[in-house]
């Protein structure tokens, strides 16, 4: 049986309305499941040169406090180590004796007369040592920051001002030392031989506790008495020179350069 050729028509119509409508509504639902689109972030602007110039104040600021903080650690380990330092004192002294009974046999009169000499110098230092009441808290070494950086053996160190001018010190006391110790070998007709000078070994006059640890001062004031005894054995002035003091007393000085080359310092740069 066959169907009108108008009601053919309506039915294609009202598919491909029921059609479109279905579309629709698909389209509708996806665009309410759809998420919305998310604002792009806005792209942060370049620091200005005063932010910039805040963060360094404040991390400068925050190594300050660091550095503060172990040098108030380090003033405690000095001070203790200048307590062991003056108990061991009566040791030393034993050692002293002993060298100079071994300076008798062998005849060694100059030699004998500049160790107890030494002696002498050292008892002073202790005297002064046990009467003095530092006050480590006020010293400006302890916050004052490293703007010095120096070699020793191979490694690099820093300190401030006050610990290289007490390296310094530690030469210059060597260096001294070591002029009068090899003039006296000479004047007594003995072998060169700084190592054995008990002043070598020793190795400590000058040394107050502060800013450098013991050995690291035994260790710059040998360097400078080893120059101080071969300028003082061959008679010369190869490392340092006399003092000028008027020729009342028998001091000697090494020369700045010296102690630069030694030392190899530098000056630290931001």
């Amino acid at each position: 049986m066959t169907m009108p050729l108008d009601k053919i028509v309506f039915t294609a119509l009202l598919g491909a309305a029921l059609a479109l409508s279905g579309m629709a509504g698909k389209a509708d639902a996806q665009a309410v499941v759809q998420p919305p689109e998310q604002a792009a972030k806005p792209v942060n602007p370049e620091e200005t040169e005063e932010e910039k110039e805040k963060k360094k104040k404040k991390k400068k600021m925050q190594q300050q406090q660091q550095q503060r903080q172990e040098k108030a650690v380090e003033a405690r380990q000095q001070e203790q180590q200048m307590a062991l330092y003056r108990k061991n004192i009566a040791l030393r002294e034993e050692l002293a004796e002993r060298d100079a009974q071994i300076l008798r046999q062998q005849k060694r009169i100059q030699h004998l007369r500049f160790q107890e000499q030494y002696e002498e110098r050292l008892r002073a230092q202790r005297v002064q040592l046990e009467r003095s009441r530092y006050d480590y808290s006020n010293d400006p070494y302890y916050y004052t920051a490293p703007n010095y950086q120096y070699r020793r053996d191979g490694r690099q160190y820093q300190t401030n001002q006050y610990g290289i001018r007490k390296l310094e010190k530690a030469l210059e006391a060597g260096y001294n030392e070591g002029f009068r110790a090899g003039r006296a070998d000479r004047q007594d007709g003995w072998r060169y031989d700084y190592r054995e000078a008990f002043a070598y070994k020793d190795a400590n006059y000058g040394y107050d506790g502060r800013y450098i640890e013991q050995d690291e001062y035994n260790h710059y004031f040998r360097e400078g008495f080893e120059r101080g005894y071969e300028d003082g054995y061959y008679d010369r002035q190869k490392y340092g020179k006399k003092k000028d003091s008027g020729g009342i007393n028998d001091e000697w000085l090494i020369g700045g350069a010296v102690v630069a080359a030694i030392i190899g310092y530098q000056l630290l740069t931001d």
